[in-house]
């Protein structure tokens, strides 16, 4: 379960932001959404099931879905990819001209089997400066290490990382490096880190492959195509056609890169190279109206590109939604209908369809979704650049919203921020008489 992400001096965030998903002391008119929307995590913390992040192009949404990314990222592969001299892929913010010396920072809170940590770190291109991680084992926060100025503080609760600190290099992160030892906490944190999905709405080819090995392997068949269905873009069934790859005849290839082409062969003749073709099948009726045979298309030669990105995205939204686990989506309303994109959210807004409490967050130019139908305000977030071109992120709970008030409306209107400034174009193809 995720609480909290914070980040600074990263891309165009200058400042740091902090994103809760904490569920706010709100009006009575927005409780009525309570019993779906939001869940409780422990006696004293309740947590909303989903956010959607609005702004302007450029405004910094996609920013802060590359940080968390990168935090993802970074956890998951300090430790073994990254060698003694090699430089940290980090980018600071550029607009001013004191954060280039200075580190960005990340910082995630999140549950893990009942209890709840926050761990962070702040880095250069060349180093750690400085990583923490915390944990509420009761009612109080403790320190489980301090890692400052070169100098790691380990606690006796954390005693997995205590051999550890003199082969931790200064470019790879301590809680990596415990993992890598098998560390018990530290483990169970990178594979919180590893399940928090990260896709992108607009290039969702990436996804496929993961849909269809789910598929493929009968792993969520059912459900896949079940919400594939009842979105309405007239698929029957599924299917897929698999056939053997052959490498290409070498006789044309020059001399001097033959070696390589068989070399290429051994290689595809010694595994399994295999390529996967999706099928959508199709009802073809007579002139009676009757059912008289199934029709089958090429996905990719016959679908509409919504119709791809459903099938690519029902993988990763199912696994998210049986595993109570977390998916961030950029561009969520990109190619699609916005009836489907508010029955996507609406799974994870439901007891039924939501019984783990998995969690969406994502950003969206689609406006028909700020209805208080959907979201109570302290699910809308803004994203916003000040004249120093710095990200700030807000939420709607931040403003005084009549009981009246259409969300959509007064965010059109830019009542709330989070528009592009449009200019004077009048004269846009006025031709100069010099």
């Amino acid at each position: 379960m995720l609480i909290q992400f914070g980040v600074g001096n990263y891309k165009s965030f200058k400042e740091v932001v902090t994103f809760s998903m904490i569920a706010a002391r709100i009006t009575a008119k927005d409780k009525r959404l309570d019993e779906n929307n939001v869940f409780k995590a422990n006696d004293e913390l309740n947590l909303l099931k989903s956010t959607a992040i609005y702004g302007a192009n450029a405004s910094g949404k996609s920013n802060f879905i590359s940080a968390v990314h990168f935090m993802k990222q970074f956890v998951l592969s300090s430790s073994k990819d990254t060698q003694a001299n090699e430089a940290i892929p980090v980018e600071y913010f550029r607009l001013n001209t004191e954060t280039a010396n200075q580190p960005s920072f990340f910082e995630m809170i999140f549950i893990i089997d009942s209890r709840r940590y926050r761990y962070g770190f702040e880095v250069t291109s060349e180093k750690i400066a400085s990583e923490w991680l915390f944990h509420v084992p009761t009612s109080r926060e403790a320190k489980l290490f301090e890692r400052r100025d070169g100098k790691i503080e380990v606690l006796t609760a954390f005693k997995e990382g205590k051999e550890l600190k003199e082969k931790t290099r200064d470019n790879a992160l301590f809680l990596s490096v415990a993992a890598q030892f098998n560390g018990t906490i530290s483990k169970k944190i990178l594979q919180w880190f590893k399940n928090l999905a990260i896709i992108s709405g607009l290039n969702d080819m990436g996804l496929r492959s993961y849909t269809v090995e789910t598929f493929d392997n009968n792993k969520y068949r059912d459900e896949i195509l079940r919400l594939v269905k009842k979105l309405d873009v007239g698929v029957d069934d599924i299917q897929i056609r698999k056939s053997q790859l052959t490498p290409p005849a070498v006789d044309n290839i020059p001399d001097e890169l033959k070696g390589l082409f068989e070399e290429l062969k051994k290689i595809s003749s010694s595994s399994s190279m295999e390529r996967k073709d999706i099928l959508t099948a199709h009802l073809k009726f007579n002139a009676d109206g009757q059912i008289a045979e199934v029709e089958l298309f090429d996905i990719d030669d016959n679908e509409s590109e919504g119709t791809k990105k459903i099938f690519s995205m029902a993988g990763p939204l199912v696994d998210t939604l049986r595993n109570g686990k977390v998916l961030f989506v950029d561009e969520l309303d990109a190619r699609l209908h916005p009836l489907i994109t508010r029955v996507i959210i609406n799974l994870f807004n439901s007891n039924e369809t939501n019984p783990q409490n998995a969690q969406l967050i994502f950003a969206t130019h689609d406006t028909n979704l700020l209805s208080k139908d959907i979201f109570r305000r302290d699910q809308i977030w803004f994203a916003e650049k000040d004249k120093f071109s710095s990200t700030h992120l807000y939420s709607l709970v931040e403003y005084k919203v009549r009981n009246d008030a259409s969300f959509e409306s007064d965010y059109i209107q830019g009542r709330y921020g989070a528009i592009p400034f449009i200019g004077n174009l009048s004269r846009l193809l006025e031709v100069s008489n010099e």
